[in-house]
């Protein structure tokens, strides 16, 4: 198995770690994605008056669906996170190694890393996102990931495979820009040669989790606008449409529904990705 790994290149061994910690991670907040996606697609009451909380929300899908109805949208949400993650450490990898030898990277260094991988993972694994956002909203009645692409290329072409591609972009190439510039500038403050190696993983899931509360507010808008263009394609061929939609049926605080629930698991995912990414990366010996 060690000698497997030795011959293992670097870009596959961070591949593979970033594909384990995402699997760790998804697994454990998958629930409150599912919250998220619901409580930005609820629709307004009559007389506005009505408002659903997290909690609230939280009981009535354990009431109607079960317990595990919490874990809808899981195999997707793998589909995605498993190589989405995966892709996302690797091309980080791949560009530290060529622009950044033997040292940190600066706080913009940080922002352009982070926009760049994502993006390119974004990218890729987009279709299978659209996916997600559509099991999670409970609104259709896909049988699998790939009948639900099947269903999708068939009915609404290419365009429907990547709709929100925008938005999907505004969101998380900005939040993983911002999370890696505050990850690496916090960590760069703290006192790491003198911390005992047992606390490292404790320090990293502190820095994610300040990055990931930082990030999640700057892009909570990007999500909401998001996940109304890839449930509804038809009604929203434009960004610009579902702003507007937004802005008139919720007003403002519309663009920051779902806000909690997204935080707490964007912060949790991600905090606890990279601290899993960066104990396997130190185990295989490499300098993530």
């Amino acid at each position: 198995m060690l000698r497997r790994e030795a011959e293992m290149h670097p870009v596959l061994k961070a591949f593979v770690c970033g594909s384990i910690s995402g699997t760790c991670s998804t697994l454990l907040f998958q629930p409150l994605d599912l919250l998220k996606t619901r409580l930005q697609t609820l629709q307004p009451a009559v007389n506005g008056s009505s408002r659903a909380g997290m909690v609230a929300l939280l009981f009535r899908v354990v009431r109607t669906e079960s317990l595990l109805g919490l874990w809808k949208g899981v195999s997707p949400s793998f589909a995605r996170c498993i190589p989405g993650v995966g892709i996302y450490f690797s091309t980080l990898y791949v560009m530290k190694q060529k622009f950044l030898v033997d040292r940190s990277p600066t706080a913009l260094e940080s922002v352009l890393l982070g926009v760049t991988a994502r993006a390119v993972s974004g990218v890729c694994m987009l279709p299978v996102t659209v996916v997600k956002t559509r099991y999670e909203s409970g609104k259709f009645g896909y049988g699998s990931v790939y009948g639900a692409l099947k269903n999708i290329y068939q009915t609404e072409g290419v365009r429907g495979m990547f709709s929100g591609l925008t938005a999907t972009l505004l969101r998380d190439a900005p939040f993983s820009g911002i999370y890696l510039m505050f990850y690496t500038q916090t960590k760069n403050l703290t006192p790491q040669d003198e911390l005992d190696p047992v606390l490292m993983p404790l320090l990293n899931f502190g820095c994610g989790v300040f990055a990931g509360i930082l990030a999640s507010l700057a892009t909570q808008p990007a999500d909401v606008i998001k996940t109304h263009m890839q449930l509804s394609p038809q009604k929203y061929r434009r960004t610009s449409q579902a702003i507007a939609f937004i802005y008139k049926d919720f007003g403002l605080a519309g663009f920051f529904r779902g806000g909690v629930p997204r935080a707490l698991r964007r912060t949790l995912m991600a905090a606890m990705a990279w601290t899993v990414y960066e104990q396997m990366m130190e185990k295989m010996g490499l300098k993530s």
